[in-house]
């Protein structure tokens, strides 16, 4: 769709009767002037110029859409980058739980073994003694 301005109206209102004596002149054979020539070029240009306008116009519209599509994208990456966070979030707590329980594991039997070390030292010294005081 072509969006004319009331000046562009007026132009081609303007040049529209010239430009049909200018084509009734050339299918009569007859010469053109350069004020002819110069008119005809005008209409080209305007031609041009609205051909122009039409697919600028195409451009921002694309563009629009693009931007629409753009943020519709960057609206699922948010969604997307809040997930993984969530969920990189619940990981990092349920390891850290994890690293805790292994913690609290690793002590229990760092605890016991050496409870261990002891009782069996303490039996070793006893029986060291008793065999020292029986062999006097």
């Amino acid at each position: 769709m072509m969006n004319k301005t009331k000046v562009d109206d007026f132009l081609i209102e303007m040049i529209t009767p010239k430009v049909k004596e200018i084509e009734e002149k050339f299918s009569n054979n007859q010469p053109l002037t350069q004020d002819d020539i110069n008119t005809l070029l005008l209409k080209s240009q305007y031609n041009h110029i609205n051909h122009l306008d039409q697919k600028l116009n195409e451009v921002v519209a694309d563009v629009a859409s693009l931007k629409k599509d753009f943020l519709i994208l960057e609206n699922r990456f948010d969604k997307l980058e809040a997930n993984v966070n969530q969920r990189f979030e619940t990981f990092e707590q349920r390891f850290e739980t994890f690293e805790q329980k292994i913690d609290a594991t690793i002590q229990r039997a760092l605890n016991k073994n050496m409870m261990l070390i002891i009782v069996a030292m303490g039996f070793f010294l006893t029986l060291s003694k008793l065999i020292d005081a029986f062999s006097h």
